[in-house]
């Protein structure tokens, strides 16, 4: 039986990491999941878990994996909805106390569900635990609420199965928030996360061109997260806690011959140095494709026009 690969991370002032859970007698309640992106659905998991917690006095305790276990099968890039630090703040932000990160391999995804309770959940002093509508674990996804039932009724703790959150006519859920973010859906994305699709990265230098054209840009080295597709949005840029209304472009420059996607962000008020500094960026909406200009003086015109359209996307979203 594989030896556990994994370590809980405690949410405090800052994200301390402890090779186990302090001893302190109490039992925990956990919820178990890829958490990619902590949606609604996600976040519906985590509210029951705590309340359960609060009920019985136990630990909140969040098992998550990486990487995805559907991109360990099916071979292919699969870039996640959140990297590793901001699916931790996000989890630690809704009150989780302890996260346990399971590094995913086939030799975890080849346990049958009894192996993997007594692997990993049960070292936890496990008294509940919840899962969502879909979730299964285990080979063959044999798993299911009513396996992990009757696993509960032989070792001692609960489940809980959490009904699915709608949102219109069918289920928020990590597929179809990944599909509306491909699509450039910002909207739909921020309805199924309760905030703006968002992601960290660091500010490097470009090519100056933006500086040029009288529109100075803040170039984001590109993070290995989802992108949303190549266009113009309008968007929120956050540095060091402050909050910036901007307006960014992914992709290729083709007015300019680029051969390499960039993201570029210009900030609608005000001139920062932002090079080296870590940025978050909110995608707010999506105002347009990305195409290519006949010449300078055309392309410089539809920033202005980004710009203003952005700038009163941004108010609408400061006064929501």
């Amino acid at each position: 039986m594989p030896r556990p690969s994994a370590s809980f991370v405690f949410k405090a002032d800052n994200m301390l990491t402890f090779p186990v859970r302090p001893a302190n007698g109490k039992k925990t309640g956990v919820t178990i999941g890829n958490f990619d992106g902590v949606h609604r659905g996600h976040q519906l998991l985590v509210h029951k878990t705590l309340e359960i917690c609060a009920e019985r006095g136990l630990d909140s305790v969040a098992v998550t994996f990486w990487p995805h276990p559907r991109a360990l099968f099916s071979g292919r890039q699969m870039p996640p909805l959140a990297d590793l630090q901001n699916r931790r703040k996000l989890l630690g932000g809704l009150g989780v106390s302890f996260l346990l990160e399971l590094n995913f391999t086939r030799e975890i995804a080849a346990l049958t569900p009894d192996e993997f309770v007594r692997t990993y959940l049960l070292p936890l002093d496990m008294d509940s635990l919840v899962i969502g509508y879909d979730f299964c674990l285990g080979k063959g996804r044999s798993g299911d609420f009513a396996a992990l039932a009757e696993l509960g009724g032989k070792y001692g703790f609960s489940v809980t199965q959490v009904p699915p959150l709608m949102l219109g006519e069918a289920p928020i859920s990590s597929t179809r928030l990944r599909r509306a973010i491909e699509q450039g859906e910002l909207g739909l994305a921020r309805d199924m996360l309760g905030h703006p699709y968002a992601f960290d990265g660091r500010v490097v230098h470009g090519q100056g061109r933006g500086t040029g054209l009288g529109f100075p840009t803040a170039n984001l080295l590109p993070p290995e997260v989802l992108l949303p597709p190549d266009g113009v949005y309008a968007t929120r840029l956050t540095h060091r806690g402050v909050r910036h209304a901007a307006v960014s472009n992914i992709g290729f420059s083709p007015t300019f011959g680029g051969t390499q996607r960039t993201i570029e962000s210009f900030i609608l008020e005000g001139d920062i140095n932002l090079y080296g500094e870590v940025i978050e960026l909110e995608f707010l909406e999506r105002l347009r494709d990305e195409r290519r200009f006949p010449g300078v003086q055309e392309l410089t015109a539809q920033i202005a026009r980004d710009v203003e359209q952005a700038r009163n996307i941004n108010l609408a979203a400061a006064g929501a």
